[in-house]
C-alpha cells in the first residue's frame, strides 16, 4: 500500500515538473527569439505602409518572436509615439492573432511519431488559426471599408481617456524567470551573440521535445485508467466555462501561446476533443488583449487605447460572429489533422507557407515595387 501511494506520488512529482519543464520551454522559446529577431521585427512594423503589408507584417512578425502579446505592445508603443500610426496598426493586431497560432502547431508535432495522437492534437492545434484566418477574411475586408471597429474603439477610447498608470505582473513569469534568466545567462557566455541565442532557441527545442513526450506518455496512461476525467467531467463540461478558463488564465499569466499550447497535448492524449477545447481558445484569443490594454493604460495615450481596444473587439465580434458555425473552423482542421496524419509533409508545408513564405514574398514584392 505504501509502495503504490509512493508511486502514485513520484508519477504526479514528475507530471508537475514535466508541465513546468514545458512552460518553461515556451517561455524560453519565446524569449530566445525575441532576442534573435526583435530588432527585425520592430523595424518591419514600424515600415508599414499599407493594409495588407500591415497584415502579413503582424502574421511574420508575431511567427518570429512567437508572442502577440509582444507584438501588439510594440503595435501599442509605436502609435503612443505617433498616433498617425494608429490606421497602419490596425491590420497589424489582425495578423498578430494569426501568428501567435505557430506556438500550438510546433507543440503538436511532438506527437508526430504517433499517427492517431498527431492527427487529434494537430486537430487541437489548428482549430485556433483557421478560425483566426475567417476571422481576419471576414472582417479584414470589412474594416478596409467601413472601419467599424476602429470608430467603435475611438468612441470607447475616449471613454478611457481619464485612466492610466495600470499594471499586472504574471504569476508565470515569476516562477518561470529565475531558471529561464539563468539559462539565458549561461548561454549568452557563448560568443558570438546570435549563436547564443541561437542556442537558447535550441535548449528550448529539446526541453520541449522531452517535456512534451513525458507529459503525453503520462496523459495517455492517466486516460486509459479513467473513463470519466476531470478535464470533461469539470474544466470542459459547458463551452462557457471552457471560454471563461482560457480567458482568465491567459489573462492571468499573459499568454495565449502558453495556455493553448497546454490543451494540445490533452487533445493528443484524448483527454478532450476538438469540439470541447474550441471555446477555450476563443476565451484565450480575448485574454490575451489584456496584455496590449493594460500597457496602453500605461502609456496614457487616447491613440494607444484605442489600437488596444481594436484587438479587443477583433476577437469580440469574430466569436460573435463565427461561434454560430463553429462546424467550420472545427471540420477544417480535423480535415487538415487526418491529411496530415497520412502524410506529416503537410502539416510542415502548412506552417512554413503559410506563417513564413507567403507573407515574406509579399512583403518583399510590396517593399521592391515601391
Amino acid at each position: 500500500m505504501f509502495s503504490g501511494g509512493l508511486k502514485k506520488a513520484v508519477k504526479v512529482f514528475v507530471f508537475l515538473a514535466a508541465i513546468y519543464t514545458f512552460l518553461l520551454s515556451i517561455h524560453l522559446l519565446s524569449s530566445g527569439l525575441k532576442r534573435l529577431g526583435s530588432g527585425f521585427v520592430k523595424s518591419l512594423i514600424s515600415s508599414t505602409s499599407d493594409p495588407l503589408t500591415g497584415l502579413f507584417v503582424g502574421i511574420l512578425a508575431t511567427s518570429v518572436i512567437q508572442s502577440s502579446s509582444a507584438t501588439t505592445s510594440m503595435v501599442v508603443s509605436l502609435v503612443a509615439a505617433n498616433p498617425a500610426f494608429l490606421p497602419n496598426a490596425v491590420p497589424i493586431v489582425m495578423g498578430a492573432n494569426i501568428g501567435t497560432t505557430v506556438t500550438n502547431i510546433l507543440v503538436s508535432f511532438g506527437h508526430m511519431t504517433r499517427r492517431k495522437e498527431f492527427k487529434k492534437a494537430l486537430a487541437g492545434a489548428t482549430v485556433h488559426d483557421f478560425f483566426n484566418l475567417i476571422a481576419v477574411t471576414i472582417l479584414f475586408p470589412i474594416e478596409l471599408l467601413f472601419h467599424p471597429l476602429r470608430t467603435m474603439a475611438i468612441f470607447l477610447g475616449n471613454e478611457f481617456a481619464g485612466l492610466g498608470g495600470l499594471t499586472m505582473v504574471s504569476p508565470l513569469k515569476l516562477v518561470l524567470s529565475p531558471a529561464s534568466d539563468f539559462i539565458v545567462s549561461f548561454l549568452s557566455q557563448l560568443q558570438p551573440l546570435w549563436f547564443a541565442n541561437a542556442a537558447v532557441i535550441a535548449a528550448a527545442i529539446g526541453l520541449l521535445i522531452f517535456s512534451l513526450n513525458t507529459i503525453v506518455q503520462l496523459t495517455r496512461r492517466f486516460a486509459e485508467a479513467i473513463q470519466e476525467n476531470i478535464f470533461d467531467k469539470y474544466l470542459f463540461k459547458a463551452a462557457l466555462l471552457s471560454f471563461l478558463i482560457g480567458l482568465l488564465l491567459t489573462a492571468i499569466v499573459q499568454s495565449s501561446s502558453v495556455t493553448t499550447s497546454m490543451s494540445v497535448p490533452l487533445v493528443g492524449s484524448g483527454l478532450i476533443t476538438v469540439e470541447q477545447v474550441f471555446p477555450y481558445v476563443l476565451g484565450a484569443n480575448v485574454g490575451t488583449t489584456v496584455t496590449a490594454l493594460l500597457a496602453a493604460l500605461g502609456t496614457a495615450s487616447k491613440e494607444a487605447v484605442q489600437i488596444a481596444l481594436v484587438h479587443l473587439l477583433f476577437n469580440v465580434v469574430a466569436i460573435c460572429l463565427i461561434y454560430p458555425f463553429r462546424f467550420v473552423p472545427i471540420s477544417l482542421a480535423k480535415r487538415l489533422g487526418e491529411l496530415a496524419s497520412e502524410k506529416r509533409k503537410y502539416a510542415i508545408a502548412y506552417v512554413v507557407t503559410a506563417f513564413y513564405i507567403i507573407p515574406i514574398i509579399y512583403i518583399i514584392l510590396t517593399n521592391w515595387g515601391g
